[in-house]
């Protein structure tokens, strides 16, 4: 199980707590982040879950601009910048690294994916380049395309295994039947030496097997089975009786 765990690009992630300016502020206060001391990768896929305001996006948002990332997302090599509204968070942590490099990475959030798709355009009509960016997402401008689509050309074009890939709430774009095209798609990455970090609400996405789901509650962070998650509980009820949870809904 060491050697096993020792192949991830990512093993743990620390909170520097000597070095916290102040528990009382943001993004500190957030009762799962204050709590933190340590957490435990897995090398396939974790998932960070919870509801809104627990600071699983927050926290995801640290462990990529610490690996390199831009706060706004896409490739280790891009740096725009259009709204500077990331939370200090990342000089407090600390990446434990595995032995291995990644040699292909991508942070993928919902929320900043239409500046991502502005900065390739803008690049791409800069001269001189020797190819255009757009070719590695598969050709078509990602304005030109749906969200989900854009989101998608990324999935199947531009990551291409051996990589470290944090996706914030991927299923914000995508329908079931495509969100279930991402579980696979992830497989075959994962079969490529590939490295997922997911924070989501979906229980399509957390069902990936041979993974772990992280909880952040009002209590702190705690390990997590699917079907103990409130996301595939409610999801349960509303189908297996959805006239009896509406019901109670709306008297």
């Amino acid at each position: 199980m060491d050697a096993f765990y020792r192949s991830q690009f990512i093993r743990k992630i620390e909170l520097l707590h000597d070095q916290v300016p102040s528990s009382q502020k943001y993004p500190f206060n957030i009762p799962a982040i204050r709590s933190l001391t340590e957490l435990t990768l897995h090398p396939n896929a974790t998932f960070l879950i919870g509801e809104n305001g627990m600071g699983k996006s927050t926290l995801l948002e640290a462990i990529a601009i610490s690996i390199g990332f831009n706060p706004e997302g896409g490739t280790f090599n891009f740096n725009f910048s259009t709204s500077d509204s990331h939370s200090e968070l990342e000089q407090y942590i600390k990446v434990v690294k595995g032995v291995k490099r990644p040699k292909d990475g991508f942070f993928l959030r919902a929320e900043t994916f239409y500046n991502l798709a502005t900065n390739i355009e803008e690049l791409d009509r800069e001269p001189g380049g020797s190819e255009r960016i757009i070719n590695s997402y598969g050709g078509v401008s990602l304005h030109e395309q749906s969200h989900g689509e854009s989101f998608f050309a990324a999935f199947t074009n531009r990551f291409t295994g051996n990589g470290i890939y944090i996706l914030d709430e991927p299923e914000a774009a995508l329908s079931p039947l495509r969100q279930l095209s991402l579980l696979s798609r992830m497989h075959d990455l994962i079969n490529k030496n590939s490295q997922f970090i997911i924070a989501t609400h979906s229980p399509i996405i957390m069902a990936y097997p041979d993974s772990i789901i992280l909880e952040l509650t009002e209590n702190g962070i705690k390990h997590s089975k699917l079907e103990e998650t409130d996301h595939y509980s409610i999801m349960k009820q509303f189908f297996d009786d959805k006239d009896r949870l509406l019901h109670h809904l709306f008297t």
